[in-house]
């Protein structure tokens, strides 16, 4: 009988090192949020077009000669946003590299993502440290991701031929792809955590209410995505007036008021601007409850992220969507995001 316990294996062993587990899915979410960041730049630098094809394998290296920057440079010529905007303005070879790099940067940070996401998946797989249960929400982040990388070329493809922007439509589908990715890295982390402090513990549930919260954080993205694919920030540079008006002037409802509301920059820019005091309210509602569960840190951070988010993003339209500061609302967005997740988590623990 002895012989018998000392042999037995567990047929779901709980990983050995679960805090390899974490911090591996913690450098990921690091590096979704780096790209998110450099996807402001590459947005604000006009740079999403200067590279007019999708080589997954090629594509990784730059041009290295001078007769291969010529070619591409070529090739970005035959795009409207060239045609219509860049070559009558007189862009030299020079600026083209230098939008080139970012969407280069871009592209190859997206890669690095994919790798370092899939080969440790592997890896933990294969040496069976992945807790039973976990599995199949790993294979949905790595799904999610390859698919990202589709929708980013979906997106870029919108403006290839007959636009000279992408689609604001498809550039706010690839935005809250990639803040979902990072959404599901830091709660599935959080959910190891806390099994690592309780065998038993179940995953956190995203309960009635951080499920209202969060989907009142998903509109003030949206509506954040569009106006940045519309370029709606360059329609005032007041606040808390819209050009002297509270409902700004200039708002085109001539096909009708919901097109208007999806489409209109004066409109995106209006809404964008005071749906983030509902947000504000239900994110001090959220706040005030994470603390009551004894989690002051999650509720700093809430309260923290909006603040600044906030201020960032009045002072970005007031100075003309400087790009220091458009960059860091956007960054700070992907901050908010992580910090609502955590709350979220912590209220949705407390039920499990």
């Amino acid at each position: 009988m002895n012989k018998a316990l000392h042999s037995y294996v567990p047929a779901n062993p709980r990983p050995s090192r679960p805090q390899a587990l974490i911090t591996w899915l913690m450098s990921v979410a690091v590096l979704v949020f780096a790209m998110v960041v450099v996807g402001g730049i590459t947005r604000l630098t006009e740079s999403g077009l200067s590279i007019t094809e999708w080589k997954p394998i090629t594509g990784t290296l730059p041009p290295l000669n001078e007769a291969s920057w010529l070619s591409e440079f070529e090739k970005y010529k035959q795009i409207p946003e060239y045609t219509e905007i860049n070559g009558p303005a007189g862009m030299t070879l020079v600026e083209f590299k230098f939008i080139y790099f970012w969407e280069w940067v871009h592209r190859l940070l997206g890669r690095v993502i994919g790798m370092a996401f899939a080969l440790p998946l592997a890896w933990f797989w294969i040496k069976q440290a992945i807790p039973s249960g976990y599995k199949p929400r790993l294979l949905a982040l790595l799904a999610l991701g390859g698919l990202q990388g589709t929708i980013g070329w979906w997106m870029v493809s919108s403006g290839l031929s007959a636009r000279t922007d992408v689609s604001h439509y498809r550039l706010a589908v690839h935005l809250l792809t990639a803040l979902t990715i990072l959404g599901g890295l830091v709660w599935t982390a959080l959910d190891l955590h806390a099994l690592t402090k309780n065998p038993s513990a179940k995953p956190a549930r995203i309960t009635g209410f951080t499920g209202s919260i969060l989907a009142i954080l998903f509109i003030q993205l949206l509506f954040g995505a569009w106006v940045a694919g519309l370029n709606a920030g360059y329609v005032a540079n007041t606040w808390p007036l819209m050009n002297d008006r509270f409902y700004p002037a200039g708002v085109d409802t001539a096909n009708g008021a919901f097109y208007a509301l999806v489409n209109d920059p004066y409109l995106t820019h209006f809404v964008h601007r005071w749906w983030a005091w509902v947000a504000v309210i239900a994110l001090v509602l959220m706040a005030r409850r994470v603390k009551k569960a004894g989690v002051r840190g999650a509720s700093a951070a809430i309260h923290s992220a909006f603040g600044i988010q906030m201020l960032l993003g009045i002072a970005t339209v007031m100075t003309g969507v400087n790009i220091v500061l458009a960059v860091s609302h956007q960054a700070v967005g992907a901050l908010l995001v992580a910090a609502t997740v955590w709350g979220a988590h912590v209220l949705g623990r407390d039920t499990a």
